[in-house]
């Protein structure tokens, strides 16, 4: 069954503030609105979410278009990078090389790669198989643990080159469309603006 993953739009960052509990900012705002207005996402879908405030906004403002409700998960969160906490944007990226380069050790205490990985496919798993044949389903969640899982089921080595920064919008607002069952990859990383609305045919 195809599903769409979307990873969140631009946030606003706040050093005093948890990144967990970031919100998207107002760039971000609109365009999860104008992915909203285009329909992309079916009335009668399932919507899962990330429980992280970035990732609940975007899955309301596309739930509150189409009629659905939303279902948030923890386990569907950005991989832990709790032992950092905030970094400047130039010392995020070193890390993020680093999580992606070596997959099986933990960065200065990052979740490790792997580990991600493991969550986010059981999560997205465990939310398939509560849905109905044939309910159209959408996840709402993170740019990391988002390519981790297309890695996952696209077969592919996990890289930052399957990152969404590398591939799709670098601001975040990216989607691609999978299945899990068949291990089949309907698209790599496209901004919200090139989701196709008839996704669920490809």
């Amino acid at each position: 069954m195809l599903a769409l993953y979307l990873s969140h739009p631009q946030v606003l960052q706040d050093p005093h503030v948890a990144v967990p509990q970031w919100g998207l900012s107002p760039i971000g705002r609109e365009r999860a609105e104008a992915l909203a207005a285009r329909m992309v996402v079916p009335a009668d879908a399932m919507i899962f979410t990330s429980t992280e405030r970035k990732a609940r906004e975007l899955a309301e403002i596309l739930a509150r278009g189409a009629g659905n409700a939303v279902i948030a998960e923890e386990e569907m969160g950005e991989n832990d990078r709790s032992a950092t906490g905030y970094l400047a944007p130039q010392q995020f990226e070193a890390m993020a090389d680093r999580f992606f380069a070596e997959p099986q050790v933990s960065a200065a205490g990052w979740e490790r790669a792997i580990d991600a990985q493991s969550r986010i496919v059981a999560a997205v798993g465990e939310a398939l198989a509560r849905a109905p044949t044939g309910t159209p389903m959408v996840f709402c969640g993170h740019g990391a643990v988002g390519t981790l899982l297309k890695c996952f089921v696209g077969g592919r080595a996990i890289a930052r080159s399957e990152d969404q920064s590398r591939i799709g919008h670098k601001g975040g607002g990216n989607g691609f469309i999978f299945d899990l069952a068949a291990m089949r990859l309907g698209s790599d990383w496209m901004a919200f603006e090139d989701l196709p609305i008839d996704w669920e045919q490809r």
